[in-house]
């Protein structure tokens, strides 16, 4: 299973629905997602149906949370890696 990711809006927000596997080759996707986004207010990923996620996919999602990309729906595993991850910035003194 891949990536589908689905467009909808919400009033002012865009909102984007991932489902199955993120994975670093997907990436690039989400990336050119939130570049054709800047001008909006507003971006949700709503990861409800997310199933399987990797390393360099928890960091790239942890890095948009900072920016403002607001998760919605973040199953507990991933929401904990975040937090882990960002520990692990702290720690090494990679945080901005």
């Amino acid at each position: 299973m891949t990536l589908k990711v689905q467009r909808s809006l919400d009033n002012d927000v865009v909102v984007y629905t991932l489902a199955g596997r993120i994975k670093e080759e997907q990436l690039e996707c989400l990336q050119d997602i939130l570049t054709t986004n800047a001008e909006a207010t507003k971006v949700v990923f709503d990861l409800t149906e997310i199933r399987l996620i990797d390393q360099i996919a928890v960091k790239f999602l942890a890095s948009c949370e900072e920016d403002g990309v607001r998760l919605r729906n973040c199953p507990p595993y991933i929401r904990e890696w975040i937090s882990q991850e960002r520990g692990n910035l702290l720690i090494d003194g990679s945080s901005r």
